[in-house]
């Protein structure tokens, strides 16, 4: 009875904090434009919200007594029910010109804080009441951690395959609350269960403590060391930083939806289980030997700078993510204390979680203009991982392991600047002849963690001098919304603007050129073709852009006509403005007028029915703004458009197909459609820098097409069939996603 009733409120409690967390950051993704950095800073704030909870659960067990742990307990988890249920305060807006880091970090504090803080405490001191107890299993009660990390694992898991397709946001939270109810009741049961000691025992005597099962030393009861403890510290930093750096790296080229955030957590979170589990599943000195050819995989891409496919890149960072969270949760639970020191450990955990969340929300994109947590990660797992067969240590053994990782760094650097200068071009014969034989040298370091460790490091560093298919890197900068570089293309000879793998803007270095639309805006493409069909009417008199990029299609602006960007990102603006880099802005036409800020919030202040045609552009990167595809922004877009106006929306992309999310848009909105999907480009275009490229483009009738609705390089778009239209209550990309 004791421990299904502690098993239950622990497993409740804990699917309940994963349940609430991408639910959440769906919530907020929205108003801040997709971006992939959204889950990364609402997972740190969890973090550190749990962090906040173990603290306040130690204190509690330090310093009163057990009813009034009880009676404080409680009386946080009821207050916790006036901020229910869990909602995003309508009218909430970020800061246009500035990091909205901070912004979401305040919602998240006012929304959702105090009932995480509250369960998150609850597990800690649960089994700690447990522990306490008079039931024969209290002296080890670390198997109520694995059924706390298994209800956590199916709250995650259930978000995207079960609440997600079938329920609305706004009910989604309304089970939440119900949830949060019934677990008021279950905890109401554990206390009534603890509240009085039992057959007369005096409140103030503990249990005879035991010796944890498992690996862990016979002489644990004492009081942990600092050594330890920062070991422990350590080991929980290192998946935590690395769970995040994987997010990121997968969500900057695929979309950052609820399945890819929840993958690498619940691996996190899976880890847990298994190595808190009374019987290990995976031998831990075996998977410690396996490490290295783990790591060094996850590494090879960061290496080689190369798009691999999605499934090759998901199967290779996810097994890494395993195998080192398994190792460094495995060496904590080895290790773990008595219960006299239960809620201490749990809080060396949470504070080596934060910690790492800390480091890849916050530090990492000020320290970084690229994406360096996750080979940092990668580097700290093979630094701190134990070796089963490290062999003795000596000053040679000892000399050798900073001696040999320089010098294969700097043949790296030689080979790569060789083959330039004979060149070479980066591709997969440079990448055999120079980083095939690397990662074999830097493998064989893997029975020593530091030489392994600081291999890999080196080759990393190394591949810096690598420039890979982003070509001569001019600028790098980091904000909120992504990564973008700009890099001269010297065999097409053109610039390229980069958001992660994407290329979000092309401009020709032949100054004779230099006006000419590039990329998926050539005027031969179907961009091109809706300018062409409205030249001089007075569709194209008022023209708002949403999206920015390098500034491409300010080429079609003529002098009678006025052009409005719509851009969420101040670095994107700095880009296109710095003429180092690109000169539209500057040289083509009159500068038009930009406006800093989510679309769908910028736009509610412009004039009603002003624009002849809107140009949506923001959908071709792979972190793509749903919140800009819903039926509510469509009647948004219809206000500020004339009657006989045009909305033309870019839709390239790698990864997910939008065609039917946008038929089914108009068919709803009783809109006529349009599309060209601009497959084939020859070698001819594509060396003057043309893309292929999809367009769609929807009218209140058909007639306001002119010249397209004759053009048989157009067709009508139909919706796609039992799609669901796409609201802001409810949107499911999983569904629209092309795996290859």
């Amino acid at each position: 009875m004791l421990v299904s009733a502690f098993s239950l409120a622990l497993f409740l409690s804990a699917a309940l904090l994963f349940l609430v967390e991408p639910m959440f950051a769906k919530m907020a993704l929205p108003v801040l434009g997709g971006s992939a950095a959204v889950w990364t800073t609402c997972l740190a704030f969890f973090q550190a919200a749990l962090l906040a909870g173990y603290a306040y659960a130690h204190a509690l067990v330090k310093w009163l007594g057990r009813r009034a742990q009880v009676a404080v307990h409680a009386g946080v988890s009821l207050l916790a029910l006036a901020v229910l249920p869990v909602h995003v305060p309508s009218g909430a807006a970020p800061p246009t010109a500035s990091n909205p880091t901070w912004w979401l970090l305040r919602l998240l504090l006012v929304s959702v804080g105090l009932p995480f803080f509250a369960l998150s405490a609850t597990t800690p001191l649960l089994q700690k009441w447990f522990a306490d107890s008079r039931h024969h299993a209290a002296g080890d009660p670390y198997f109520l951690y694995a059924a706390s990390n298994a209800g956590s694992l199916l709250g995650l898991l259930s978000y995207p395959f079960v609440l997600e397709p079938l329920l609305r946001l706004r009910s989604q939270s309304g089970v939440w609350t119900w949830g949060y109810g019934l677990f008021l009741v279950l905890g109401a049961g554990c206390i009534l269960l603890v509240w009085r000691p039992r057959h007369g025992e005096s409140e103030a005597k503990a249990p005879p403590e035991e010796a944890p099962s498992g690996e862990a030393a016979a002489d644990n009861s004492g009081t942990p060391a600092w050594r330890q403890v920062s070991r422990w510290v350590a080991l929980a930093f290192v998946p935590s930083s690395l769970m995040l750096g994987v997010t990121t790296a997968l969500t900057t080229d695929i979309p950052p939806i609820p399945l890819f955030w929840v993958l690498p957590l619940a691996l996190y979170l899976l880890s847990f289980v298994m190595v808190f589990a009374p019987r290990s599943l995976v031998p831990h000195q075996w998977l410690s030997r396996r490490l290295p050819l783990l790591i060094l995989a996850a590494a090879i891409p960061i290496v080689l700078k190369g798009a691999l496919p999605l499934i090759a890149l998901l199967l290779i960072d996810l097994l890494a993510l395993f195998a080192v969270a398994l190792v460094c949760h495995g060496e904590i639970a080895r290790t773990r204390p008595t219960t006299r020191h239960l809620t201490g450990f749990y809080l060396c955990i949470a504070v080596g979680g934060v910690l790492g969340g800390a480091f890849n929300a916050f530090l990492a994109p000020v320290l970084f203009s690229a994406v360096l947590e996750l080979p940092i990660a990668l580097v700290l797992a093979a630094l701190l991982c134990p070796s089963p067969d490290l062999a003795e240590e000596t000053p040679r053994t000892r000399l050798l392991d900073y001696v040999l990782p320089a010098a294969l760094g700097v043949a790296v650097v030689i080979g790569i600047l060789e083959l330039q200068v004979r060149g070479v071009a980066p591709g997969r014969l440079f990448n055999l002849l120079i980083f095939g034989p690397a990662a074999i040298c830097c493998l064989r370091f893997g029975k020593r963690p530091r030489r392994f460790g600081l291999g890999v490091a080196a080759l990393i560093m190394a591949s810096q001098a690598y420039a890979g298919p982003f070509g001569r890197i001019l600028h790098r900068e980091r904000s909120f919304y992504g990564v973008y570089r700009v890099g001269d293309d010297v065999e097409r000879n053109y610039r390229v603007l980069f958001h992660g793998g994407t290329a979000h803007g092309v401009q020709s270095l032949d100054p004779s050129r230099a006006c000419e639309p590039e990329a998926y805006y050539t005027r031969s493409g179907p961009i091109g073709q809706v300018f062409q069909a409205f030249r001089g009417s007075p569709v194209l008199e008022n023209v708002a852009l949403i999206g920015l990029g390098a500034g491409v299609m300010a080429c079609y602006q003529q002098a009678h006509e006025r052009f409005t960007f719509y851009e969420i990102d101040p670095a994107v603006l700095r880009i296109a403005q710095d003429r180092h880099y690109f000169t539209y802005l500057a040289d083509c036409g009159s500068p038009p007028r930009v406006v800093l800020g989510d679309a769908r919030l910028s736009l509610r202040d412009a004039p009603e029915h002003g624009y002849g045609l809107m140009v949506f552009d923001a959908f071709s990167g792979d972190s793509i703004p749903t919140h800009l595809l819903t039926r509510e922004a469509l009647a948004l877009y219809l206000s500020k458009l004339a009657n006989d106006g045009i909305l033309a929306f870019h839709i390239s992309n790698r990864y997910l197909d939008l065609h039917g999310v946008l038929g089914s848009l108009a068919e709803d909105a009783g809109l006529a459609c349009l599309a060209n999907d601009e497959v084939a480009v020859d070698e001819a275009e594509s060396r003057e820098g043309k893309f292929a490229s999809s367009w769609v483009v929807m009218a209140r009738k058909a007639g306001d097409f002119g010249a397209l609705s004759n053009d048989p390089r157009w067709s009508n778009l139909p919706a796609s069939p039992g799609s669901p239209v796409w609201t802001d209550d409810y949107s499911n990309i999983v569904s629209i996603l092309r795996f290859k």
